[in-house]
């Protein structure tokens, strides 16, 4: 049928592109898979490199190393290199405590123990790489707007691009954390405030960062300065995330330039000399999103529409490709045992794989930030011994970077 395609990815985002890149590598050359956008996607440029230039401002995104296996089998990884900041090291410390960690990718024979790139980048790269590739039909700008169960598959309503309907033999959904489709289709969500914000903002500073990605507890909450490559205005770069009290996010976001310095260069100090500018500060409030049902008859629920989780340790986008490949491994495999894409079995048995990492993860950036807020000393003696810890005993210092690389469960790098 013309208007039927065997799997159709709503939202493309990072993680809808790089769905559709992965299943275009997994997936044998009979299954049709097509990608819907609402906003248009830029087109190639002549030279085929995309017109993105940098600024200072630029929003970015913390990649593990467990996300780069992933794009290393999507075939990006080598175009996309050029673009990321290494994170050679990982100060973890505790404002306030002598408990503190330093973890080095040296230590483990790894190339970095993540990397940080801007997400114009990211995703102009994820967008020239789909377009190369030639595989996958993107409907853009379109968005499906109705879903509803029908023999063998799943019935859409597309508005955009003449407007019209398709049969979708799997529908995959990741259009975000406010997902409308998600809702359309009557999947509820589960939804704890963590009754704080983030404010996120580059920073410039007197020193250079080496690659150090610092991750510091404060009572009011986890800040990050994550390392970035050098952009206008500024040789020595971070990107910032700032955990706060809703007050104090709204204050510190429409201040003074001079005062947010201020009040930040006492919270986080002076391992990267002094603080010499901030560029546009924007804030959003924080909660932990999961959908209660991720997979049904020909659906399955992705990325920020299935789970977004609270910054700390940046896990919430590789979490996501993880997802990612694990479902484009299940449907393969499906696949070669002429299982149709949308094969109940087949999704709850990549849903039963994938949800230890889950719960792991999310697990884990549910329960720390609250942990190191809390001012008990009993508790505060144990946070400071664990951190310290971690240099004292090797194989725990290893394990845990390893989970925290997500590569605990895919086959990553050899520790040393």
């Amino acid at each position: 049928m013309d208007d039927y395609r065997d799997i159709v990815i709503a939202g493309g985002g990072m993680v809808g592109i790089s769905l559709a890149l992965q299943l275009a590598e997994a997936m044998p050359q009979d299954i049709s898979i097509c990608l819907v956008e609402g906003f248009a996607f830029p087109q190639v440029s002549a030279d085929g490199k995309p017109s993105y230039h940098p600024s200072f401002d630029a929003r970015s995104t913390a990649l593990s190393y467990s996300t780069r296996l992933v794009y290393e089998q999507m075939q990006v990884w080598d175009e996309l290199q050029q673009w990321l900041c290494a994170i050679d090291s990982i100060h973890v410390s505790n404002r306030g405590r002598f408990g503190s960690t330093l973890l080095q990718a040296a230590d483990y024979d790894w190339p970095a123990l993540g990397y940080v790139v801007e997400n114009a980048w990211l995703g102009n790269t994820l967008i020239q790489a789909l377009y190369r590739q030639g595989r996958v039909e993107v409907r853009s700008p379109a968005k499906v707007q109705g879903a509803s169960a029908s023999e063998g598959g799943v019935s859409l309503r597309l508005e955009g691009a003449g407007d019209s309907t398709l049969q979708a033999g799997l529908l995959l959904v990741a259009d975000g954390a406010n997902s409308g489709l998600r809702e359309e289709l009557g999947v509820a969500v589960e939804e704890k405030s963590y009754l704080q914000h983030a404010l996120i903002a580059n920073i410039a500073t007197a020193q250079p960062h080496r690659g150090c990605a610092y991750e510091r507890f404060t009572d009011e909450g986890p800040l990050a300065l994550l390392p970035l490559l050098p952009g206008p205005g500024g040789e020595h770069r971070s990107a910032l995330v700032w955990t706060l009290p809703p007050e104090q996010a709204t204050r510190l976001q429409a201040c003074s330039e001079q005062a947010f310095l201020q009040r930040l260069q006492e919270r986080f100090g002076y391992r990267l000399g002094r603080l010499l500018q901030v560029g546009e500060r924007h804030s959003y409030p924080l909660a932990l999103l999961q959908s209660t049902e991720q997979v049904r008859q020909g659906v399955v629920v992705m990325g920020n529409a299935a789970h977004a989780l609270h910054p700390v340790a940046g896990q919430g986008y590789n979490l996501a490709m993880r997802d990612v490949a694990e479902l484009a491994a299940a449907l393969a495999q499906g696949a070669r045992e002429g299982k149709p894409p949308g094969d109940l079995a087949v999704l709850q048995g990549y849903h039963q794989r994938q949800l230890p990492d889950q719960e792991r993860t999310i697990g884990f950036s549910d329960q720390v930030p609250s942990l190191f807020m809390r001012s008990d000393p009993v508790l505060g003696l144990a946070r400071d011994m664990a951190l310290a810890g971690l240099d004292i005993l090797p194989p725990l210092k290893r394990e845990f970077v390893r989970y925290a690389a997500g590569v605990a469960e895919m086959g990553g790098p050899a520790s040393g």
